[in-house]
Parts: C-alpha cells; sequence; structure tokens
C-alpha cells in the first residue's frame, strides 16, 4: 500500500536529525581527507581548515540533538548513529590531523619520533572512544549538571585550537614542538576517562556567566585564532581548581550528587 503525505512527512521528520548527524560525519571525513593530503606537503592554511572541519562538525554534533528535540524524534537508532559519529568525529578526525601536523614533517631523519607521535594519537583517540562508551552507560546515572570526565567533543575541539592557533607544522628541527604535541594528545585523552567533572551546559544561568561571555567575546576579537587556545587552558585550569577545591570542602559551588548505583 503506498503510503499518504501524512506518512511520508513524518518519515522525513524522523530522518532530519539523522542527516544532520551525516553532516557532522561529512565534516569529520573532509577533515581527514584534507589531513592525509596534506600531510606530504604541510601547507598551514589546509591544516587550519582540517581544524575548522572539525569545529563544525562539533555544531552539526550539537544541532542534530537540538533538532530531534524540536522536533520529538528521539530514537535509538539516532542515539546509536550520533556515537559513531563521535568516534570517527572526535576521536579519529583529531589524532589523524595531530599526527599529520606534529609528525609527517620528520619523515626519515626521526623514525622513532614519528613513532611515538603515532602512539600519543592513538592514546587520544582510545581514550575518546573509552569517554563515549562509558558515557553510554551512564546516561541517568550522574549529576547532568556535570560530565565526567572531559567531553570528546571539547577534547577534540581543544587539540584542534592548536592547530588554528599555530597552523604551520612541526618540522624536523623542532623535536621540542614534536614532544608537546605527544604531552597534548595524552594529557587531553587522560582528561577524557578521568573522574574529573567538567561543567557542562545544563549549569543554571548568572550574571557572572554573562559577564564571561561578554569577557570571552572581547578576547575573541583581541586575540582572534589564538583565543581558542587560550579559552581551553583557562577551562581545564579552572575545572582542575574546582574539583581541588571541592576536595577540599569547598561549597561556594555546589558538587555534583552522587547516584547510588
Amino acid at each position: 500500500m503506498k503510503p499518504n503525505r501524512q506518512q511520508r512527512l513524518a518519515r522525513a521528520k524522523f530522518a532530519l536529525p539523522s542527516f544532520v548527524t551525516l553532516l557532522s560525519i561529512a565534516c569529520g571525513f573532509g577533515s581527514i581527507v584534507i589531513s592525509v593530503d596534506n600531510a606530504p606537503v604541510g601547507n598551514p592554511d589546509d591544516y587550519r581548515l582540517a581544524a575548522i572541519l572539525l569545529v563544525l562538525a562539533g555544531i552539526f554534533d550539537a544541532l542534530d540533538g537540538f533538532v530531534a528535540r524540536a522536533t520529538n524524534t528521539q530514537s535509538d537508532f539516532g542515539v546509536q548513529l550520533d556515537s559513531i559519529a563521535d568516534v570517527m568525529n572526535f576521536g579519529c578526525a583529531p589524532g589523524l590531523l595531530l599526527y599529520c601536523y606534529g609528525f609527517a614533517q620528520m619523515g626519515a631523519d626521526h623514525p622513532t619520533l614519528v613513532r611515538m607521535g603515532g602512539l600519543a594519537c592513538f592514546v587520544f583517540v582510545a581514550c575518546g572512544a573509552l569517554r563515549l562508551a562509558r558515557f553510554n552507560v551512564m546516561v541517568g546515572r550522574t549529576d547532568p549538571r556535570y560530565f565526567v570526565g572531559m567531553p570528546i567533543t571539547a577534547g577534540a575541539a581543544c587539540v584542534a585550537s592548536v592547530v588554528v592557533a599555530w597552523p604551520d607544522p612541526v618540522i624536523a628541527t623542532e623535536m621540542g614542538r614534536a614532544f608537546l604535541v605527544m604531552l597534548l594528545m595524552v594529557a587531553v585523552g587522560a582528561l577524557m576517562v578521568s573522574t574529573i567533572r567538567f561543567p557542562s551546559s545544563k549549569q543554571p544561568k548568572s550574571k557572572g556567566m554573562l559577564v564571561a561571555l561578554v569577557v570571552g567575546l572581547v578576547l575573541l576579537a583581541l586575540l582572534q585564532t589564538r583565543f581558542f587556545a587560550l579559552f581551553f587552558v583557562l577551562y581545564i585550569s579552572a575545572t582542575l581548581l574546582l574539583n581541588i577545591a571541592w576536595q577540599g570542602g569547598w561549597r561556594g559551588v555546589a558538587p555534583p550528587k552522587v547516584y547510588e548505583d
């Protein structure tokens, strides 16, 4: 029996969030292609474009959930597709981008360093996958105001912000920068699988947040591409200090609720 117009519209409505997720995957895949093609060339503009595509993938990732809620079309299929997309867009794509950016120009001069760089980037990818798996099984069991560990989207944006701020790839004479890239990937990976509580967007709104937003916009206008690297330094530092303060008994900001299960 042929579906009527109303049934076709209902099907199209349910397909809309998945289409937005596929746009996110397209951005992640585009970033991978650009990173691979640019590895032997080392064009800074192409690396910056690959990093910007990851940011765009993050925007579509946030948008698909918004569309699903707005159209009341949430589904288990959409949840699974979104999770698979996150592994590629915010695990594999940034891992490959930072590998090409940090180690492709090392070539035959430092083969051991290149392998170490590949291992550090794999650690980031593995931690991102573990972070997503833990998130999927802990839905409804944690305080929604806080993430357990750094979200994978924030982790990907954090490493991509380095490429946006300093797009010139690491070359053979810059071994110090190569080690810094390795440290960055391992450190962000460790933050993702940690139990440190990172504030989520579900925090209660306050005047302080509005002031922070205005200051952020001013800094963005002044620093431009380097603003994002500064933002993540402040974001991670503030989060670590907040968790340390909680351990010391400070309750100026309400700590997360602990669920028995």
